[in-house]
C-alpha cells in the first residue's frame, strides 16, 4: 500500500513540475535558482562545520 502511495505522490509531483515549466518557464527557473542557492548555502555551512571540527572544535 505504501509503495502505491509513493508512486502516486511521485506522479503528482512530476505532473505539477511539468505544468509549472510549460505554463510559466520564468517562475520555474526562479524555483530552480532558489533550490540551487539553498543547496549552495547548505554545502557552505557543512564545509564551515567540517573546518571547525578539523581545527579541534575550538572557538
Amino acid at each position: 500500500m505504501a509503495v502505491q502511495t509513493k508512486k502516486i505522490a511521485v506522479y503528482v509531483l512530476v505532473v505539477f513540475a511539468l505544468y509549472v515549466i510549460i505554463t510559466d518557464p520564468k517562475k520555474a527557473a526562479d524555483y530552480v535558482e532558489i533550490g540551487f542557492e539553498g543547496i549552495s548555502s547548505a554545502a557552505g555551512a557543512i564545509g564551515d562545520f567540517m573546518t571547525w571540527v578539523a581545527d579541534g572544535a575550538r572557538d
